[in-house]
């Protein structure tokens, strides 16, 4: 089924002093998107747009999807709480509850990525299947040093709105979870295009090292979230590894 952002209707949950909005689309086992830094799902320009719809269409065509905006972004509010990582991973636990589940599929991008890596680790038990898109377990390493720099900026940018600047000093100041990766017991799959500037390859495949058992697909020239660009092949792969009905090795 096609999906249509602009005329899904917004709900909302009240989670950790917060309302979230959210979006839902399909039936079946739930699936929770978690958009990257600076993304909303809907009234977004094309550069800050958080998914594809197409990719929500094909997606949703075998999941039910849930999709929402980070606190202080989009539709969701704030509170005077200090932004962190780990606090955007108790609000995407937090909202898999209120939504009613005691656990959900998992799909992270960007900041979503590091947002799903805390929760998994924070709240495992709120956490089926795993998929990290367009990776970093820290902001800080090498190779992501565009990415920092860009976080430095929007960071101390008075022009920029209260919930951006929040979700970048929430990055800079993140230790990262490099330590906690081989804790992981979960099915994991990391998905980069091997042209992205933002967080390269490189930093997936050593992720997908340290994560015992994951999965690890590169996509050929794409750049950083790919599935704006190949969203076809993006959800199609998302729905193989949803799937298939296998354990990583290591964790029988």
């Amino acid at each position: 089924m096609p999906v249509s952002i602009s005329t899904t209707p917004v709900r909302y949950k009240d989670v950790n002093g917060v309302r979230l909005a959210y979006w839902e689309w399909g039936s079946g086992q739930p699936i929770l998107l978690i958009e990257g830094f600076g993304g909303t799902v809907a009234n977004a320009t094309p550069l800050q747009a958080s998914w594809n719809e197409t990719f929500l269409g094909i997606l949703s065509s075998k999941y039910h999807v849930y999709a929402y905006d980070h606190r202080g972004m989009g539709y969701s509010s704030t509170d005077n709480a200090t932004p962190t990582l780990h606090l955007y991973a108790d609000d995407a636990a937090g909202l898999i509850e209120a939504l009613g589940y005691d656990s959900m599929h998992v799909y992270g991008e960007s900041m979503g990525s590091s947002t799903a890596q805390q929760l998994a680790i924070d709240h495992p038990e709120r956490v089926r299947k795993l998929i990290l898109d367009s990776s970093t377990y820290d902001a800080r390493v090498p190779e992501c040093q565009l990415l920092h720099g860009i976080l430095e900026q929007d960071a101390n940018d008075p022009n920029q709105t209260y919930g951006l600047r929040a979700e970048a000093q929430a990055n800079l100041v993140w230790n990262g979870t490099w330590d906690d990766l081989r804790g992981i017991r979960k099915d994991v799959m990391l998905v980069v295009g091997t042209a992205d500037p933002l967080t390269p390859d490189a930093v997936s495949v050593r992720m997908a090292r340290q994560i015992n058992g994951s999965w690890l697909v590169r996509f050929k020239g794409l750049s950083h979230c790919g599935s704006h660009y190949t969203p076809v092949e993006y959800a199609k792969n998302a729905i193989y590894f949803l799937g298939t009905d296998e354990e990583p090795l290591g964790i029988r």
